[in-house]
């Protein structure tokens, strides 16, 4: 009878896809998406790197599982709060799913899941505006320009704040050096801003433009 803790010789391990992932997030959040290679994942498993390739047919698919699994952590509270709050809600959590994994916009960027997280979270902004009154046309719209602008702020955020080779963050200074050492009066007016890193704030007042623009066109669905 063989013992439960030592695996039988000779016997691949087993894989399995929901596992698999997880784990590639953990290597994800260890070491960046540079280091993460279907070898190194297929170490950690304990299994020939060709076995990751019964599940994943290219290291793009495995990132797709990857950005599929962040939405699944999109979480948003049901209310009874205005179409404008709710769409609020769901860019939020959506940029709160990417920044919980480290490269997490880079992972998602370049993807098309159409898993169930994935459209889920697509349904339930397209939810939000057409109960509004949006056509379906600027409803569509709308869901790619939200996505597509959180991403990118998420994609830029993370670039900012990730370290580099020597351990430190990017240098804020090299802006603001470049900017007084030329002649760009509105640039070193505006530095404060541009160079600061309260990301929060820059979030919200790009999608407080956007709510702003939507109520400006939500009248033609009227």
């Amino acid at each position: 009878m063989t013992s439960p803790s030592i695996p039988n010789r000779g016997r691949p391990a087993r894989l399995d896809r929901a596992k698999t992932v997880g784990t590639a997030l953990e290597l994800l959040d260890e070491l960046g998406l540079e280091a993460l290679t279907m070898r190194r994942l297929a170490d950690r498993l304990g299994v020939q790197a060709g076995a990751l390739y019964r599940h994943f047919t290219t290291k793009q698919d495995l990132l797709t599982a990857m950005a599929e699994r962040m939405l699944g952590d999109v979480q948003v509270s049901p209310g009874a709060a205005d179409w404008a709050e709710r769409l609020r809600a769901l860019a939020r959590a959506m940029r709160r799913a990417l920044l919980a994994h480290r490269d997490g916009a880079r992972v998602f960027g370049g993807t098309h899941s159409v898993g169930p997280h994935t459209l889920a979270f697509a349904e339930s902004v397209l939810g939000v505006l057409r109960e509004a009154g949006f056509k379906d046309e600027d409803a569509a719209r709308t869901l790619m320009a939200m996505v597509n602008f959180t991403l990118g702020h998420t994609l830029e955020e993370q670039a900012a704040t990730a370290p580099l080779e020597n351990g430190t963050p990017e240098d804020p200074d090299r802006l603001r050096s470049a900017v007084l050492a030329g002649s760009y009066p509105h640039l070193a007016a505006t530095l404060p801003v541009l160079t600061s890193t309260d990301f929060d704030a820059h979030f919200e007042f790009a999608l407080d433009v956007h709510i702003e623009g939507l109520r400006h066109l939500r009248p033609r669905a009227a």
